[in-house]
């Protein structure tokens, strides 16, 4: 089979909207962990996690969206084993994190 006519079919759509889904995920773990930062106060371990749970996002934000956009052509590169260990530490940070917020 030629591999400049292969039809992806919606695999990749698929993928994409798995990557946002994923995002937004994290987006609201990192917004309710926030908030309850600022329910218990601000002390000096509050605000580092806190900033280290934004840098965390961004880090799996830039990755998610790097990820969708290489999704577009006609045969989708894999994802490198950087990214997918980048996305998988973003995701254990946040969990570290909130349960440093929580403890």
């Amino acid at each position: 089979m030629d591999t400049a006519t292969r039809d992806p079919g919606l695999q990749p759509e698929r993928t994409r909207l798995a990557w946002r889904r994923t995002t937004l995920a994290y987006a609201v773990a990192a917004v309710l962990a926030g908030r309850l930062a600022l329910q218990q106060g601000m002390s000096a371990r509050t605000l580092a996690a806190g900033g280290l749970m934004a840098l965390a996002w961004l880090a799996f934000l830039v990755t998610a969206h790097r990820r969708a956009r290489s999704l577009g052509p006609a045969r989708p590169t894999a994802l490198s084993a950087r990214q997918a260990v980048l996305a998988a530490g973003c995701v254990v940070a946040l969990a570290v994190f909130g349960a440093t917020l929580v403890g």
